[in-house]
């Protein structure tokens, strides 16, 4: 019974939740001037988990057949047969249902709505549409990933304002050279299952670049944050500096490439997880200062 307890909570993604959920305290402090009720905190990162575990799991279960290819995914419980296809379905959609429930009786339905459409995007958008038929895959899918912002501004107002549009977009335009740099890295493993990543249809100098291109969108609209949303000094100062220090990496990773020398990609994957994770502190210290 541990066994398939810890199978079903592998089907959920546990460290990409994590990410999502980073994002979406700060902009509840933001939204809110301050800081909301421990309560509604604690229902909207209960109810958000489980909505990003429903997509994660579904996932999985259509995707079961090239991660059973893939060498990063091989070991998942669908592979290994811990747990079955019409199980990890099942288990996708109870999830979303509760997660549904929850964020529209305890928060409010707008932010069940987003939630929903949330799931609805990486699964039928990214995960059925355009994950095996497009390089632009993780641009366009990537927005799935983007709506905690928008969940946890919606949990404290009820709407979506400018600071969530914004966060949203800084989100978007991070996910390219975040998700790119890793594959790069298993470019191999894309490739054999079929996905059309960018580093398996593009020549690595192209995919650098656009790393550095979305790079410079991210920063410059983490800076817009400021005057729209009175972010407060503290943040344009940390959103100053984290950018200048993400884009000296990403050319970094540019001259490598140009070099002919190692690319080392996860160098800017990992920076990447820091970068957002001190920008998105920074959202939350401001306001409370």
């Amino acid at each position: 019974m541990l066994a398939k307890a810890r199978a079903y909570i592998a089907l959920t993604k546990p460290r990409i939740i994590e990410l999502l959920l980073v994002t979406t305290v700060p902009v509840m402090i933001l939204a809110d001037r301050g800081l909301p009720s421990l309560w509604l905190i604690a229902v909207t990162l209960v109810a958000g988990t489980l909505s990003a575990g429903s997509a994660n799991t579904i996932n999985c279960y259509v995707d079961r057949d090239i991660d059973e290819i893939m060498a990063r995914t091989k070991r998942r419980p669908l592979v290994r047969a811990t747990v079955t296809p019409v199980e990890a379905l099942w288990f996708g959609i109870v999830l979303g249902v509760v997660s549904t429930l929850l964020f529209g009786l305890l928060v409010n339905w707008p932010s069940a709505l987003l939630a929903d459409g949330a799931i609805a995007f990486y699964v039928f958008v990214y995960t059925l549409g355009l994950k095996r038929r497009t390089p632009s895959n993780i641009v366009i899918g990537g927005a799935a990933g983007c709506f905690p912002v928008l969940i946890g501004w919606s949990a404290v107002t009820g709407t979506v304002g400018w600071g969530a549009v914004i966060l949203f977009g800084v989100v978007f335009f991070w996910t390219p050279p975040h998700f790119w740099a890793l594959a790069i890295k298993f470019k191999d493993d894309y490739a054999a299952a079929g996905v059309p990543m960018l580093p398996v249809v593009a020549p690595l100098r192209e995919v650098v670049r656009k790393i550095l291109i979305y790079s410079y969108v991210m920063v410059a609209t983490s800076l817009v944050l400021y005057p729209v949303a009175d972010a407060g000094l503290l943040y344009l100062v940390v959103a100053a500096v984290v950018g200048v220090w993400f884009l000296l990496e990403a050319h970094r990773l540019v001259r490598r490439v140009a070099r002919d020398e190692p690319a080392r990609p996860m160098r800017l994957f990992h920076y990447s997880i820091t970068y957002l994770t001190i920008l998105f502190l920074a959202v939350a210290v401001s306001p409370l200062i």
